[in-house]
């Protein structure tokens, strides 16, 4: 079954009922992982959990499945080369999830980046609870997508 969520600004970044945010040094400069992040279907490469990810609407959604089963249907909030990458679930066949946005921000740092990813959301009392239980997961999968995905661009 498939779920529609609230569509939400960026400011929802800010003003979520939970926002979870982590960040990670990548060696390679901000514009090389705006690049990974901005090719959508390579996001399967890098991201262990994403099985499948394909551009749609001429490149201004997402359709990205995970390992386990998630379909989220999404649109590109803001893609600015080199400074941020952001996409808002419309659709998800995960219950009790009411909105969903995730943003990547990159900042230069020495020869590399900082990338800071933030994840807001709003759901049922239930899912919100879930996702700050979750937090230690989504923690350890971005640091990991983070690492395969510098991996990948300094060895490209």
């Amino acid at each position: 079954m498939t779920y529609r969520l609230r569509s939400v600004g960026l400011d929802y970044i800010d003003t979520a009922p939970v926002r979870l945010a982590f960040v990670a040094e990548a060696s390679a400069g901000p514009e090389a992982v705006f690049g990974a992040l901005a090719d959508v279907e390579g996001w399967s490469h890098w991201f262990r959990q994403v099985s499948e990810a394909r551009a749609t609407d001429d490149g201004t959604g997402r359709l990205i499945r995970l390992v386990g089963g998630g379909r989220f249907r999404e649109t590109v909030m803001a893609s600015d080369p080199g400074e941020r990458y952001a996409y808002r679930v419309d659709e998800a066949n995960v219950p009790g999830l009411r909105a969903l946005l995730e943003e990547w921000r990159l900042v230069p740092w020495h020869s590399g980046t900082v990338v800071r990813y933030t994840f807001a959301l709003d759901g049922t009392v239930v899912t919100r609870a879930s996702a700050r239980l979750f937090r230690p997961v989504l923690r350890r999968a971005f640091h990991d997508a983070v690492r395969c995905l510098d991996r990948r661009l300094t060895t490209v």
